[in-house]
């Protein structure tokens, strides 16, 4: 009969095996989930499970989340340069943004709860990615629609013949709102907009609290406005920033079931 200190050990391995790769097996989570299994108990074996698959699975929404929120700053800073328009992003642009990014991937995925089907996958294979390749396209096509939302919007407003300032601004905005849809689809490979907003989650909100007051600041503060190089915001230049960050987020709540499968293999 096997022991029940090296079923344990044989358990713990597994599970590390199961979160993370061989190149990662060396990081903090893995010496959290051995201690965790430590404790010899079939239910704590459950519970090292879920753990060692929640830790995963945050993993991969946080670099999926990265490579989709970057492609449309990178579209939006290279679409001035290649039609001719005025510059949209600069410095102090790209640094509001990573001040969201990077708390939202160290802070808000790290606090997700794990997913309501993640004891009922099957072992993950040890050999596969991390970042897979349907992974990787998901982010591309989320990135891809937030870009043609937030570039059609600055467009749009520059046909319309506002001044540079005033395009600046509704797209800025644009894309500061679309951040957070991505942010809100990335909580979940395949539950819905409304089961993910149920799930708590305070390190989300304060985040998303966080950059809507830096946000309003930013474009109705004289001398913030100064800085960023905006001019004025009028309602319906925000409704169709609201109306661009929405359809982005419906879209791909709309898409995510298509995903799920390969997502969540």
């Amino acid at each position: 009969m096997v022991s029940r200190e090296l079923l344990v050990s044989k358990v713990a391995k597994w599970t590390v095996m199961e979160v993370l790769p061989a190149p990662y097996s060396g990081l903090a989570a893995a010496a959290r989930i051995r201690s965790y299994a430590s404790a010899a108990s079939f239910g704590s074996i459950v519970r090292t499970v879920r753990l060692g698959r929640r830790i995963y699975d945050n993993l991969r929404k946080a670099m999926g989340y990265i490579l989709a929120v970057h492609v449309p700053i990178a579209g939006i800073s290279l679409l001035p340069l290649l039609l001719g328009f005025p510059l949209v992003l600069m410095p102090i642009h790209i640094a509001f943004m990573e001040m969201v990014i990077d708390p939202v991937c160290s802070i808000v995925f790290e606090a997700e709860a794990e997913e309501a089907d993640v004891m009922r996958r099957p072992p993950r294979d040890p050999r596969a990615p991390l970042f897979s390749a349907p992974l990787v396209w998901w982010s591309l096509l989320q990135g891809t629609l937030a870009f043609a939302g937030v570039g059609a919007i600055y467009a749009l407003a520059l046909w319309q013949g506002l001044p540079e300032g005033d395009a600046r601004a509704i797209a800025f905005v644009s894309l500061v709102l679309t951040n957070i849809g991505l942010i809100l689809v990335n909580r979940s490979f395949g539950s819905s907009l409304v089961a993910a907003l149920r799930r708590p989650n305070k390190s989300l909100w304060w985040v998303v609290a966080t950059a809507v007051s830096l946000l309003l600041i930013a474009v109705k503060w004289p001398p913030a406005e100064k800085l960023f190089r905006f001019g004025e915001l009028h309602a319906d230049d925000l409704g169709a920033a609201l109306l661009c960050g929405a359809a982005v987020l419906i879209v791909l709540e709309l898409l995510k079931p298509i995903w799920r499968r390969l997502l969540t293999s």
